[in-house]
Protein backbone atom coordinates (compact mmCIF):
# COMPACT_ATOMS: atom_id res chain seq x y z
CA UNK A 1 0.00 0.00 0.00
CA UNK A 2 1.68 3.56 -0.86
CA UNK A 3 -0.75 5.86 1.36
CA UNK A 4 1.16 9.06 2.35
CA UNK A 5 1.38 11.49 4.81
CA UNK A 6 2.29 15.53 3.75
CA UNK A 7 1.14 18.74 5.42
CA UNK A 8 -2.13 20.55 5.02
CA UNK A 9 -1.13 23.08 2.60
CA UNK A 10 1.75 25.38 4.87
CA UNK A 11 0.54 23.96 7.93
CA UNK A 12 2.01 21.38 10.06
CA UNK A 13 -0.21 18.84 10.89
CA UNK A 14 0.20 15.60 8.57
CA UNK A 15 -2.49 13.85 6.85
CA UNK A 16 -2.85 11.18 4.28
CA UNK A 17 -3.07 11.79 0.74
CA UNK A 18 -6.71 10.11 0.45
CA UNK A 19 -9.19 11.57 3.24
CA UNK A 20 -12.38 9.40 4.22
CA UNK A 21 -15.45 10.97 3.42
CA UNK A 22 -18.25 9.79 5.76
CA UNK A 23 -21.37 10.83 4.01
CA UNK A 24 -22.85 7.49 2.81
CA UNK A 25 -22.21 6.43 6.78
CA UNK A 26 -25.48 5.66 8.50
CA UNK A 27 -27.65 6.21 5.15
CA UNK A 28 -26.08 4.07 2.04
CA UNK A 29 -24.26 2.14 4.66
CA UNK A 30 -25.04 0.41 8.13
CA UNK A 31 -23.31 1.28 11.27
CA UNK A 32 -21.90 -2.32 11.33
CA UNK A 33 -20.13 -1.82 7.78
CA UNK A 34 -18.86 1.86 8.59
CA UNK A 35 -17.44 0.83 11.66
CA UNK A 36 -15.44 -1.53 9.60
CA UNK A 37 -14.74 1.01 7.14
CA UNK A 38 -13.31 3.24 9.89
CA UNK A 39 -11.17 0.52 11.61
CA UNK A 40 -9.99 -0.58 8.20
CA UNK A 41 -8.90 2.45 7.21
CA UNK A 42 -6.74 3.32 10.21
CA UNK A 43 -4.76 -0.06 9.37
CA UNK A 44 -4.11 1.34 6.13
CA UNK A 45 -2.68 4.78 6.96
CA UNK A 46 -5.91 6.64 6.43
CA UNK A 47 -5.82 9.23 9.40
CA UNK A 48 -7.71 12.40 7.62
CA UNK A 49 -11.56 11.85 8.14
CA UNK A 50 -13.82 14.23 6.63
CA UNK A 51 -17.65 14.66 7.72
CA UNK A 52 -19.95 17.41 8.14
CA UNK A 53 -22.82 18.45 10.74
CA UNK A 54 -26.01 18.10 8.36
CA UNK A 55 -24.84 14.44 7.15
CA UNK A 56 -27.34 11.75 7.76
CA UNK A 57 -29.98 9.65 6.65
CA UNK A 58 -30.72 11.26 3.62
CA UNK A 59 -30.00 14.23 4.96
CA UNK A 60 -33.76 15.10 5.60
CA UNK A 61 -35.26 16.59 8.21
CA UNK A 62 -34.67 15.35 11.76
CA UNK A 63 -32.00 13.46 10.10
CA UNK A 64 -28.91 15.89 9.88
CA UNK A 65 -26.03 14.89 12.46
CA UNK A 66 -26.95 11.11 12.61
CA UNK A 67 -23.24 10.91 10.56
CA UNK A 68 -21.29 13.07 13.37
CA UNK A 69 -23.06 10.54 16.26
CA UNK A 70 -22.07 7.10 14.25
CA UNK A 71 -18.82 8.81 14.07
CA UNK A 72 -18.75 9.63 17.82
CA UNK A 73 -20.48 6.13 18.60
CA UNK A 74 -17.17 4.75 16.35
CA UNK A 75 -14.62 7.20 18.74
CA UNK A 76 -16.45 5.86 22.07
CA UNK A 77 -14.94 2.24 21.23
CA UNK A 78 -11.95 3.71 22.38
CA UNK A 79 -8.58 1.94 21.32
CA UNK A 80 -7.00 5.64 21.07
CA UNK A 81 -9.70 6.08 17.37
CA UNK A 82 -9.84 9.62 18.64
CA UNK A 83 -6.11 10.52 18.84
CA UNK A 84 -5.49 8.62 15.71
CA UNK A 85 -7.50 10.80 13.53
CA UNK A 86 -7.38 14.06 11.90
CA UNK A 87 -11.34 14.88 11.84
CA UNK A 88 -12.86 17.61 9.92
CA UNK A 89 -16.33 18.48 10.03
CA UNK A 90 -18.56 21.55 8.63
CA UNK A 91 -20.95 24.21 9.62
CA UNK A 92 -23.07 26.50 7.73
CA UNK A 93 -26.31 24.76 6.44
CA UNK A 94 -29.43 24.52 9.29
CA UNK A 95 -29.73 21.29 11.30
CA UNK A 96 -33.33 20.34 12.52
CA UNK A 97 -32.82 17.12 15.18
CA UNK A 98 -36.15 15.58 16.28
CA UNK A 99 -35.78 16.32 19.72
CA UNK A 100 -35.42 20.37 18.55
CA UNK A 101 -38.20 20.51 16.06
CA UNK A 102 -40.45 22.08 17.54
CA UNK A 103 -37.95 25.11 17.78
CA UNK A 104 -38.31 27.70 15.18
CA UNK A 105 -34.78 27.26 13.03
CA UNK A 106 -34.41 30.96 12.19
CA UNK A 107 -30.86 29.70 10.89
CA UNK A 108 -31.24 28.70 7.73
CA UNK A 109 -27.91 28.41 5.24
CA UNK A 110 -26.14 30.83 6.82
CA UNK A 111 -22.83 32.02 9.09
CA UNK A 112 -22.77 34.09 12.43
CA UNK A 113 -21.04 34.16 15.26
CA UNK A 114 -24.35 32.41 16.86
CA UNK A 115 -24.31 30.04 14.79
CA UNK A 116 -21.11 28.96 14.56
CA UNK A 117 -20.91 29.01 18.37
CA UNK A 118 -24.01 26.78 18.63
CA UNK A 119 -22.85 24.30 16.04
CA UNK A 120 -19.54 24.01 17.00
CA UNK A 121 -20.91 22.86 20.56
CA UNK A 122 -23.63 20.55 18.70
CA UNK A 123 -20.75 18.77 16.48
CA UNK A 124 -18.39 18.41 19.64
CA UNK A 125 -21.52 16.56 21.93
CA UNK A 126 -22.29 14.45 18.70
CA UNK A 127 -18.67 13.48 18.08
CA UNK A 128 -18.32 12.75 21.39
CA UNK A 129 -14.72 15.10 21.41
CA UNK A 130 -13.49 17.67 23.33
CA UNK A 131 -12.15 19.44 19.95
CA UNK A 132 -12.10 19.64 16.36
CA UNK A 133 -9.29 19.64 14.17
CA UNK A 134 -10.48 21.33 10.95
CA UNK A 135 -13.47 23.29 11.14
CA UNK A 136 -14.37 24.06 7.64
CA UNK A 137 -17.15 26.89 6.59
CA UNK A 138 -19.30 24.35 4.47
CA UNK A 139 -20.07 27.59 1.86
CA UNK A 140 -19.21 31.18 1.61
CA UNK A 141 -21.69 33.72 3.08
CA UNK A 142 -20.85 36.93 1.51
CA UNK A 143 -23.48 39.19 3.81
CA UNK A 144 -21.57 37.98 7.19
CA UNK A 145 -18.59 40.50 8.10
CA UNK A 146 -15.42 38.77 8.29
CA UNK A 147 -14.89 41.03 12.12
CA UNK A 148 -17.94 38.65 13.13
CA UNK A 149 -16.80 35.64 11.40
CA UNK A 150 -12.85 35.56 12.36
CA UNK A 151 -13.78 36.88 16.22
CA UNK A 152 -15.95 33.32 16.40
CA UNK A 153 -13.56 31.04 14.91
CA UNK A 154 -11.19 32.54 17.19
CA UNK A 155 -12.81 32.26 20.04
CA UNK A 156 -13.10 28.66 19.49
CA UNK A 157 -9.36 28.34 18.79
CA UNK A 158 -8.89 30.40 22.33
CA UNK A 159 -11.61 27.54 23.87
CA UNK A 160 -9.11 24.53 22.50
CA UNK A 161 -12.47 23.21 20.57
CA UNK A 162 -10.69 24.16 17.61
CA UNK A 163 -7.73 23.98 15.93
CA UNK A 164 -7.40 24.82 12.21
CA UNK A 165 -10.12 26.49 10.26
CA UNK A 166 -11.13 25.81 6.31
CA UNK A 167 -13.36 26.61 3.70
CA UNK A 168 -15.56 24.83 1.30
CA UNK A 169 -17.34 25.66 -2.26
CA UNK A 170 -15.23 29.42 -1.60
CA UNK A 171 -14.49 31.01 -5.06
CA UNK A 172 -10.99 32.15 -5.67
CA UNK A 173 -11.58 36.47 -4.34
CA UNK A 174 -13.40 34.56 -1.44
CA UNK A 175 -9.92 32.81 0.21
CA UNK A 176 -8.13 36.17 -0.93
CA UNK A 177 -10.95 38.23 1.20
CA UNK A 178 -11.13 35.75 3.79
CA UNK A 179 -6.67 35.44 4.33
CA UNK A 180 -6.54 38.73 4.34
CA UNK A 181 -8.93 39.79 6.63
CA UNK A 182 -7.53 37.19 8.98
CA UNK A 183 -4.21 39.00 8.69
CA UNK A 184 -5.41 42.26 9.48
CA UNK A 185 -6.11 40.81 12.91
CA UNK A 186 -2.96 38.39 13.72
CA UNK A 187 -4.78 35.18 12.59
CA UNK A 188 -3.92 31.95 11.13
CA UNK A 189 -6.78 32.68 8.77
CA UNK A 190 -7.65 29.37 6.27
CA UNK A 191 -5.85 25.93 6.45
CA UNK A 192 -7.51 24.42 3.36
CA UNK A 193 -10.14 24.64 0.88
CA UNK A 194 -12.54 21.61 -0.41
CA UNK A 195 -13.82 22.44 -3.67
CA UNK A 196 -15.32 19.81 -6.77
CA UNK A 197 -12.53 19.17 -8.29
CA UNK A 198 -12.20 15.80 -11.14
CA UNK A 199 -11.22 15.48 -14.74
CA UNK A 200 -14.86 16.53 -16.21
CA UNK A 201 -14.64 19.54 -13.85
CA UNK A 202 -11.83 21.96 -13.75
CA UNK A 203 -12.70 25.55 -13.58
CA UNK A 204 -11.02 25.92 -9.83
CA UNK A 205 -7.78 25.98 -11.78
CA UNK A 206 -8.62 29.19 -13.18
CA UNK A 207 -8.76 31.20 -9.96
CA UNK A 208 -9.20 28.98 -6.72
CA UNK A 209 -6.05 26.69 -7.30
CA UNK A 210 -4.24 29.86 -7.24
CA UNK A 211 -4.99 31.29 -4.55
CA UNK A 212 -4.72 28.30 -2.21
CA UNK A 213 -1.40 28.04 -3.76
CA UNK A 214 -0.36 31.79 -3.17
CA UNK A 215 -1.93 31.73 0.66
CA UNK A 216 -0.92 28.02 1.43
CA UNK A 217 -4.02 26.24 1.87
CA UNK A 218 -4.37 22.83 1.40
CA UNK A 219 -6.99 21.35 -1.45
CA UNK A 220 -8.85 18.78 -0.21
CA UNK A 221 -11.10 17.79 -3.80
CA UNK A 222 -14.85 16.54 -3.27
CA UNK A 223 -16.75 14.57 -5.73
CA UNK A 224 -13.25 12.88 -7.49
CA UNK A 225 -15.23 10.57 -9.59
CA UNK A 226 -17.92 13.24 -10.64
CA UNK A 227 -20.53 11.22 -8.71
CA UNK A 228 -19.59 7.91 -10.23
CA UNK A 229 -19.28 9.38 -14.40
CA UNK A 230 -15.53 8.41 -14.17
CA UNK A 231 -15.72 5.23 -12.13
CA UNK A 232 -16.38 3.29 -15.24
CA UNK A 233 -19.60 3.90 -15.48
CA UNK A 234 -20.08 2.69 -19.43
CA UNK A 235 -18.64 -0.87 -18.38
CA UNK A 236 -21.54 -0.53 -16.07
CA UNK A 237 -23.90 0.24 -18.85
CA UNK A 238 -22.78 -2.74 -20.42
CA UNK A 239 -23.44 -4.73 -17.84
CA UNK A 240 -27.18 -4.33 -18.10
CA UNK A 241 -27.10 -2.78 -14.40
CA UNK A 242 -30.05 -0.22 -14.11
CA UNK A 243 -28.58 3.50 -14.14
CA UNK A 244 -30.82 6.37 -12.49
CA UNK A 245 -32.05 9.25 -14.57
CA UNK A 246 -29.12 11.73 -13.66
CA UNK A 247 -26.77 8.87 -14.91
CA UNK A 248 -27.89 8.15 -18.12
CA UNK A 249 -28.31 12.18 -18.71
CA UNK A 250 -24.59 12.64 -17.78
CA UNK A 251 -23.86 9.63 -20.37
CA UNK A 252 -25.49 11.00 -23.16
CA UNK A 253 -24.25 14.66 -22.54
CA UNK A 254 -20.20 13.33 -21.98
CA UNK A 255 -20.40 9.73 -24.20
CA UNK A 256 -17.34 10.72 -26.69
CA UNK A 257 -15.39 11.62 -23.49
CA UNK A 258 -15.85 8.38 -21.25
CA UNK A 259 -15.43 6.34 -24.27
CA UNK A 260 -12.16 7.85 -24.82
CA UNK A 261 -11.02 7.46 -21.34
CA UNK A 262 -12.26 4.70 -20.57
CA UNK A 263 -10.11 3.02 -23.65
CA UNK A 264 -7.53 4.80 -22.04
CA UNK A 265 -7.56 2.81 -18.77
CA UNK A 266 -8.44 -0.13 -20.46
CA UNK A 267 -4.95 0.39 -22.34
CA UNK A 268 -3.13 1.23 -18.44
CA UNK A 269 -4.91 -1.71 -17.94
CA UNK A 270 -6.32 0.38 -14.60
CA UNK A 271 -9.95 0.85 -13.63
CA UNK A 272 -11.39 4.22 -14.39
CA UNK A 273 -11.85 5.23 -10.77
CA UNK A 274 -8.41 4.35 -10.10
CA UNK A 275 -6.82 6.35 -12.82
CA UNK A 276 -9.30 9.32 -11.92
CA UNK A 277 -7.95 9.63 -8.52
CA UNK A 278 -4.30 9.11 -9.45
CA UNK A 279 -5.07 12.29 -11.81
CA UNK A 280 -5.44 14.13 -9.13
CA UNK A 281 -2.99 12.96 -6.50
CA UNK A 282 -0.80 14.56 -9.43
CA UNK A 283 -2.41 18.16 -8.99
CA UNK A 284 0.35 19.75 -6.99
CA UNK A 285 -2.14 21.60 -5.28
CA UNK A 286 -3.92 19.18 -4.10
CA UNK A 287 -3.97 17.19 -0.58
CA UNK A 288 -6.20 14.46 -0.47
CA UNK A 289 -9.17 13.88 -3.07
CA UNK A 290 -12.41 12.70 -0.41
CA UNK A 291 -13.45 9.31 -1.20
CA UNK A 292 -16.75 7.94 -0.04
CA UNK A 293 -16.49 4.29 0.39
CA UNK A 294 -19.59 2.04 0.71
CA UNK A 295 -17.73 -0.98 1.76
CA UNK A 296 -14.64 -1.99 2.92
CA UNK A 297 -13.67 -3.36 -0.69
CA UNK A 298 -14.16 -0.08 -2.26
CA UNK A 299 -12.06 1.86 0.61
CA UNK A 300 -8.94 -0.86 -0.45
CA UNK A 301 -9.57 -0.55 -4.15
CA UNK A 302 -9.39 3.26 -3.70
CA UNK A 303 -5.76 2.47 -2.09
CA UNK A 304 -4.52 1.55 -5.94
CA UNK A 305 -4.91 5.25 -7.03
CA UNK A 306 -1.95 5.72 -4.54
CA UNK A 307 0.40 2.89 -6.38
CA UNK A 308 -0.23 4.48 -10.00
CA UNK A 309 2.42 6.98 -11.33
CA UNK A 310 0.94 8.66 -14.64
CA UNK A 311 3.20 9.31 -16.76
CA UNK A 312 3.82 13.05 -19.15
CA UNK A 313 1.96 11.11 -22.02
CA UNK A 314 -1.02 9.58 -20.24
CA UNK A 315 -1.01 12.90 -18.37
CA UNK A 316 -1.28 14.63 -22.15
CA UNK A 317 -3.60 12.20 -23.32
CA UNK A 318 -6.22 12.55 -20.35
CA UNK A 319 -6.08 16.38 -20.71
CA UNK A 320 -6.86 16.36 -24.30
CA UNK A 321 -10.18 13.95 -23.59
CA UNK A 322 -10.52 16.29 -20.40
CA UNK A 323 -9.21 20.12 -21.06
CA UNK A 324 -9.21 22.22 -18.77
CA UNK A 325 -10.04 25.79 -18.64
CA UNK A 326 -6.88 26.64 -20.34
CA UNK A 327 -4.81 27.13 -17.18
CA UNK A 328 -5.08 30.13 -14.77
CA UNK A 329 -6.99 33.25 -15.16
CA UNK A 330 -6.15 35.92 -16.92
CA UNK A 331 -4.23 34.04 -19.13
CA UNK A 332 -6.13 31.35 -20.00
CA UNK A 333 -8.21 34.10 -21.33
CA UNK A 334 -6.44 37.22 -21.89
CA UNK A 335 -2.90 37.74 -23.74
Amino acid sequence: MAIQHKRLGRHGVMVSNLCLGTMNFGWKTDEKESFRIMDRALELGINFFDTADVYGKGNGPGEQGDTELLLGRWFGQGGGRRDAVVLATKVYNPVERKENRREVNTDGRTLSAYKIRKHAEGSLTRLRTDHIDLYQMHHIDRDCAWDELWQAFSQLGNQGKIVYTGSSNFAGWDIATACQEASKRGLMGLSSEQSIYHLNNRMIELEVIPACQHYGLGLIPWSPLAGGLLGGILKTEKSGRRLDESAQKDIAKHRPKLEKYEALCAQLGEEPSAVALAWLLAQPAVTAPIIGPRTVKQLEDSIRATEITLDAETLKKLDEIFPGPGGVAPNAYSW
